[in-house]
């Protein structure tokens, strides 16, 4: 593995091979393969798909709220709150692809594809996931650096894991991983309320006013046709169901792809290429996988190139799992069953004995010399 300790050589003015320096050999690395893939047109849009994607989700939800009405009061409405967490998890993976830019050319229809699907459709806030998503992807696994393994209710990292707390909180903390899942039924709830208290603090919010009243008519108006349609029992019982399966869902997703991947610490260097790769892991499956995953399975990929269209990222892995051979990186690919298996053994190992057992390879071998 190599460390980026100086500043990439400007493009196209690298000396020969044999006498690169580390951080030039790292930078070619990257630099080689985003050549191959745009010469391979694999940056392009894809408007016809996505158009497809998004018109659909808009039908599809349209026909869901006509059929909730038809079907009234019954309790077959715990299915259709079923039905419809997989639709607002499939769509939010549409708000995820516009975020990144996948979708337009322009910043700003990719913005409000965003706002519209993230906001009003599934009840999320577009600039809370944004910013936190950001940082997550310049800095996946790093400790002080990604969100997402910043969390308070489960340790991600030995760190967490450590910290002083009464004695029934460690046996929990000790057992986290068996559940972790369990957790994610309130998950819904967790990213329902994170928007929402973003949107409604005071720190700075890129279009605070529409978001919030994106956010006020979509949670409002499922609250309403829920109630109206339904008595008080079944219709507590229906959101319940509902926010339970898309945070289920949702973190079920999210969870194989960096979950018991090496941890970086703060101060350590990595060129890009490595960085991405090492600390990602995809979910083998092919297009079944990727439509359940909404394309997250091909994760590596996603990271290196997170603006390209998701019908390309199954394409250039190939591509991209070849490149990191021939540079002695390790590619992780793993079946769904097998990363879950993975995330609960990780989580009990830092739970139980406050270490990684997934350390990056370059600071294990640093620690052994």
């Amino acid at each position: 593995m190599t460390l980026l300790t100086d500043p990439p050589a400007p493009a196209g003015s690298l000396p020969a091979p044999a006498r690169r320096r580390p951080a030039e050999r790292a930078t070619s690395d990257f630099t080689a393969l985003a050549k191959a893939v745009q010469d391979a047109g694999l940056m392009r849009r894809r408007y016809g798909y996505y158009w497809t994607k998004l018109i659909g989700a808009a039908v599809l939800l349209a026909a869901w709220a006509v059929g909730f009405v038809l079907v009234g009061d019954s309790w077959w409405q715990l299915g259709s709150a079923v039905v419809l967490s997989v639709l607002l998890t499939q769509t939010a993976f549409l708000g995820h692809d516009a975020a990144h830019r996948q979708i337009f050319r322009s910043g700003r229809w990719n913005d409000w594809t965003s706002l519209v699907v993230a906001n009003l459709f599934v009840g999320l806030s577009y600039g809370w996931w944004q910013s936190k998503h950001t940082r997550h992807h310049a800095a996946p696994n790093e400790e002080g650096a990604d969100p997402d393994i910043d969390l308070a209710v489960i340790a991600f990292t030995p760190a967490r894991a450590t910290r002083p707390r009464p004695r029934a909180l460690r046996w929990l903390v000790a057992r986290q991983g068996w559940y972790f899942f369990p957790t994610l039924l309130l998950e819904g709830v967790s990213l329902h309320a994170d928007g929402l208290i973003r949107v409604l603090g005071r720190g700075k919010l890129k279009r605070r006013w529409v978001e919030l009243t994106m956010l006020v008519l979509r949670l409002g108006g499922l609250l309403t046709l829920v109630f109206v349609v339904l008595p008080p029992g079944k219709g507590a019982a229906f959101m319940a169901v509902q926010l339970a399966v898309f945070g289920l869902y949702m973190g079920g997703s999210f969870a194989p792809n960096h979950i018991g991947m090496p941890l970086v610490p703060a101060r350590l260097r990595l060129d890009f290429l490595r960085r991405q790769v090492l600390m990602s892991r995809n979910v083998s499956g092919g297009r079944p996988m990727s439509v359940l995953m909404g394309g997250l399975n091909y994760q590596v990929e996603h990271h290196l190139f997170p603006s390209m269209a998701r019908p390309h990222l199954r394409r250039v892995q190939p591509m991209v799992e070849a490149h990191c051979a021939a540079m002695g990186v390790p590619y992780t690919q793993t079946t769904l069953w097998q990363s879950y298996g993975i995330v609960i053994r990780y989580l009990n190992t830092v739970g139980l004995k406050g270490r990684d057992p997934f350390l990056c390879p370059l600071v294990a071998g640093r620690r052994a010399l």
